[in-house]
């Protein structure tokens, strides 16, 4: 069975648009291996271990084998199952997974300030709330203006802080103001620099520790 489970294994992996109806296979039989090993096990463990100690473990593995993919709140990784579907709209990258996180930090010296996580993947304007809610009890005073990149266009004031989105101006438009335009570049090259420390550091976490190791450690 193991040689047949590593064979199924490498051929679902490595797909190809000629080997698609023999990777489906392939993922069926995984799939009837799974169902196979759980009942086997369910029929040869005691009572008290699969009703009091294993029955959360045994319940997961049913909802991932019973999920189709169409299904909504789907089970992604079996070690992180909180993590979720994320679309980033980008030709290279045009999906993620994992979960999304509010940094808000200090305009000029990029202190760090507020950090909010979130369950659901809910649009970036909605997150505002959380983001500056946690960052307001972190300060003396309170928020008045948040300046954000362009995936939080739709929020105007939150908490009582004024959003601002950063917009970059079209090739064929003639900029009135030449200083308001360098301040958005700067402010926009700002987050994308702080985005990707953060992003490293992540990363590096991440390879010593699992996800809400991680949001703890943030927090």
């Amino acid at each position: 069975m193991l040689k047949r489970l590593k064979t199924a294994t490498l051929i679902r992996h490595f797909r190809h648009v000629k080997k698609r109806a023999k990777a489906k296979k392939a993922l069926t039989r995984l799939r009837t291996i799974a169902n196979k090993l759980i009942r086997e096990l369910q029929r040869k463990l005691p009572q008290y271990l699969l009703f009091e100690i294993y029955q959360k473990h045994f319940l997961f593995y049913q909802r991932v084998l019973a999920q189709k993919p169409k299904d909504k709140n789907k089970i992604y990784s079996l070690h992180e199952p909180d993590v979720y579907v994320i679309a980033k709209g980008k030709d290279h990258k045009q999906y993620e997974y994992g979960n999304k996180v509010s940094i808000v930090s200090t305009k000029d010296t990029n202190i760090i300030v507020g950090v909010a996580s979130h369950d659901k993947n809910i649009h970036d304007s909605k997150t505002l709330t959380v983001a500056i809610s946690h960052a307001n009890s972190n300060r003396n005073k309170p928020i008045k203006q948040a300046v954000c990149d362009r995936g939080y266009v739709g929020a105007k004031v939150v908490l009582g802080a004024t959003s601002s989105c950063l917009k970059k101006p079209l090739s064929e438009t003639i900029v009135i103001n030449e200083t308001k335009s360098a301040n958005c570049v700067k402010d926009e090259r700002r987050l994308s620099r702080l985005s990707d420390i953060l992003n490293r550091i992540l990363d590096f976490l991440e390879t010593c520790s699992k996800g809400k190791l991680v949001m703890r450690l943030m927090y």
